[in-house]
């Protein structure tokens, strides 16, 4: 989703089926990678380019859900969400128009996973109300470069915040973590960057809230992304956003009284041509409502940290592990336990890279492991359910493929 191009940010390239956060940084903060690598025609240079992916999963789920499903109670997982069956996951079709001054761009995605990153901004093949096979728009805007330092971005754009993207191509692991899911996915404003030089830029911006095409009030949001890169193959993104969620109809809190905000580091260092290091923390707070959900009078937080890291083993074969820790105690976001009252969670992620047909054909075997604390004294009403569809688990193991063709 993020790639800034007229600024230098994207210093460190994919390689060996890697994905750098600054890629994928770059992708959502987006002064985009000018796609002139369009196709040549002779020596015309197409403005368009299409491109894309397609990825599909099958997941094994060691304590055999009888409903088979990997999410628990609430929200342990984004997209993988389907054990014991092969599923679709999604379909993306970006379209590109690119010049020596602008670009415009057109990112659309299709299938389960659709709403679930862009949900409020999605239209059913079939059915408005039906949601399971969705077309949504991940991301509508254009650019202007001012100068080769400074743009501007209109329209409805990825998120600056956090480590991982919704493209299973650009992750190293398939599923993702806690501090992707919660969120936010995407904003829809204005936002403007300034390149100081090629290690160092700022991006501002003026959103409509978090995760939305209208506002759900008159107030608007405030984005920010610092990056700089210390030494090179060392990039560091200081991210923020800043909003008042609370709609109009909801009287818990005095509407001016309402606050999200969310603190975001993300920063990879490719170490040595094999090996890459990644580090994604963030802290949150809401207080008053939250987009028509109510909220706590007083400021609740949440917040959490992973770790990742990445070696290279052949031209074809990479594997990678993620250690993550997300704490919602307070309980202002979706993550808590039967009770509806806020938890927390330790994953483990291991990850394989096969890269084939030139860097088409992605697949990724992957184990996880997600660990909650036991939730009272009795054997049920635990995170998790059992083949006898009781909730007596409160971990969960799960092991399976991905299967990614991109274009």
């Amino acid at each position: 989703m993020k790639k800034v191009y007229f600024t230098v940010l994207s210093i460190l390239v994919p390689f060996l089926g890697f994905t750098k956060a600054d890629d994928k940084k770059n992708s959502q903060t987006e002064e985009v990678k000018k796609t002139t690598e369009a196709k040549e025609d002779g020596d015309t240079k197409s403005p368009f380019t299409f491109s894309g992916y397609l990825d599909s999963y099958y997941i094994g789920n060691f304590n055999k859900p009888l409903s088979r499903s990997n999410t628990g109670v609430a929200n342990a997982r984004a997209f993988d969400i389907t054990s014991g069956q092969f599923q679709l996951g999604l379909v993306q079709t970006k379209m590109t128009y690119a010049n020596d001054k602008s670009e415009a761009v057109v990112d659309l995605t299709f299938g389960p996973n659709a709403d679930l990153g862009n949900y409020g901004n999605l239209v059913s093949v079939l059915n408005p109300d039906y949601t399971g096979m969705a077309l949504a728009i991940k991301q509508a805007y254009f650019t202007y470069n001012f100068t080769d330092k400074f743009s501007m971005t209109a329209g409805q754009f990825g998120t600056h915040i956090g480590y991982e993207v919704i493209d299973a191509p650009v992750n190293f692991n398939y599923s993702l973590s806690n501090l992707f899911n919660n969120g936010p996915f995407y904003h829809t404003g204005l936002k403007a960057t300034y390149a100081f030089s090629d290690r160092a830029s700022l991006m501002l911006g003026i959103v409509n809230n978090v995760d939305g095409l209208g506002d759900n009030n008159r107030q608007k949001g405030f984005i920010s992304q610092l990056f700089f890169a210390p030494v090179e193959n060392w990039n560091v993104y200081l991210n923020y956003m800043g909003s008042n969620e609370a709609s109009q109809d909801v009287p818990s809190v005095p509407q001016d009284k309402a606050f999200y905000s969310i603190f975001d580091l993300t920063t990879s260092y490719q170490i040595t041509e094999k090996f890459l290091l990644g580090l994604n923390a963030a802290y949150g707070s809401q207080k008053g409502d939250f987009q028509g959900g109510g909220g706590p009078s007083s400021a609740q937080t949440w917040g959490g940290a992973a770790v990742y890291a990445n070696v290279a083993l052949s031209d074809v074969f990479a594997i990678g592990a993620r250690y993550e820790n997300f704490n919602n105690t307070d309980g202002p976001r979706g993550l808590v336990n039967s009770a509806g009252v806020g938890t927390k969670v330790n994953s483990f992620t291991l990850t394989g890279n096969f890269t084939l047909a030139d860097g088409h054909v992605l697949l990724k075997p992957e184990l996880r492991i997600d660990s909650y604390p036991k939730f009272g004294n009795s054997s049920e009403g635990q995170q998790f359910e059992d083949s006898d569809g009781r909730y007596t688990n409160n971990s969960q193991t799960t092991l399976g493929m991905a299967f990614i063709y991109s274009f």
